[in-house]
């Protein structure tokens, strides 16, 4: 069964598409629906994964969603892809690392083909690049990852910055690293990202195999 395909034009709320894919979750599970992958932005929101703590918001007067997504504390907003999926391992491998591999590999060959260099890091979980500076090089985060894995069906999925607002950052320790910065592909690399999500959801299907 091919995997559907769903791009969204005007920012979605963060609730209503967790909430679409945890019941295309359940449609998958009871062979109602197909697969999915949606891709979007979303209207402006702070999240928090399973594994955040209390002292990573630093401004508390930020409203606070929590989510049943692995992670910690991230920030969505427009000029933010967000590639979502829900993807049926039990027609795959039961890997949930292979998948997180397949997810980091996309990002890192998508990035490629604009002439950016990126790497994934088994400590702090994600994608990087590296920015040289004038006697050393310095890390920064360009793709956040958060997935959830119920009855072997994996949903959520990843999000890069393409040249959304990188201040907002400030207001947290995001996803739970102090000693390194955010990024945009705008920032690295002036150039058109027109293209990108089409070749990220080139690059996923055939990391999955589908």
């Amino acid at each position: 069964m091919m995997i559907e395909i769903k791009k969204s034009i005007k920012p979605i709320k963060y609730e209503n598409a967790i909430s679409l894919l945890e019941k295309r979750l359940d449609e998958i599970h009871t062979k109602k629906s197909r697969e999915l992958i949606w891709i979007l932005e979303h209207k402006e929101v702070y999240t928090a994964g399973t594994s955040y703590k209390n002292n990573e918001l630093l401004d508390k007067s930020i409203k606070l969603i929590k989510t049943n997504r692995g992670g910690k504390i991230t920030y969505h907003g427009p000029g933010q892809l967000v590639f979502y999926f829900v993807i049926d391992l039990n027609k795959r491998e039961k890997n949930v690392r292979k998948l997180i591999s397949s997810i980091e590999n996309t990002i890192i060959t998508t990035l490629k083909e604009f002439e950016i260099n990126a790497f994934a890091d088994r400590k702090n979980i994600g994608i990087w690049h590296k920015r040289k500076l004038k006697n050393k090089t310095k890390d920064e985060k360009i793709a956040a990852i958060g997935i959830k894995v119920k009855k072997w069906i994996a949903y959520h999925g990843f999000s890069i910055n393409i040249n959304n607002k990188l201040d907002v950052y400030k207001k947290i320790i995001p996803c739970g690293i102090k000693d390194k910065e955010i990024t945009s592909l705008i920032k690295i690399k002036k150039q058109k990202y027109d293209l990108i999500s089409n070749i990220l959801i080139k690059n996923f299907l055939k990391e999955i195999k589908n």
